[in-house]
């Protein structure tokens, strides 16, 4: 049986005391070795590219090891806590799915500017 690539859970939002000002949230320990299990795409880093959603705001990011926490942090960017009115603290609804490598093509070739198409017999 394949391993799930969606996943949901409640947690807490943090704000980083570095500079900075970065929010995360912290994955249940449980869910991170699920995820650990079933990501299919990982970096050097150990870092793994997913889909998150909170409320009706949806975004493509990384996962990234925590060694100290064992488990994962999902920053959480400016424009995603204004749109959803999150502050340091609250508890918060997240949807997680993990990318393949055809959602990470996708992904990409979105963010890549079109070509412009020669004439036929020129590079």
């Amino acid at each position: 049986m394949p391993a799930p690539r969606r996943y949901t859970c409640r947690v807490k939002l943090w704000l980083y005391a570095g500079p900075g000002g970065w929010h995360f949230l912290t994955l249940p320990k449980p869910l991170a070795k699920q995820i650990k299990f079933a990501a299919e795409m990982k970096n050097a880093w150990g870092s793994v590219r997913v889909r998150a959603k909170i409320g009706r705001t949806a975004w493509a990011t990384s996962l990234f090891p925590d060694s100290k926490a064992g488990s994962y942090l999902l920053p959480v960017k400016a424009d995603v806590r204004r749109k959803e009115d999150l502050a340091a603290g609250g508890t918060v609804a997240l949807t997680l799915e993990l990318a393949s490598r055809s959602t990470t093509m996708t992904l990409n070739a979105a963010s890549t500017p079109a070509r412009t198409r020669s004439a036929p017999g020129r590079p």
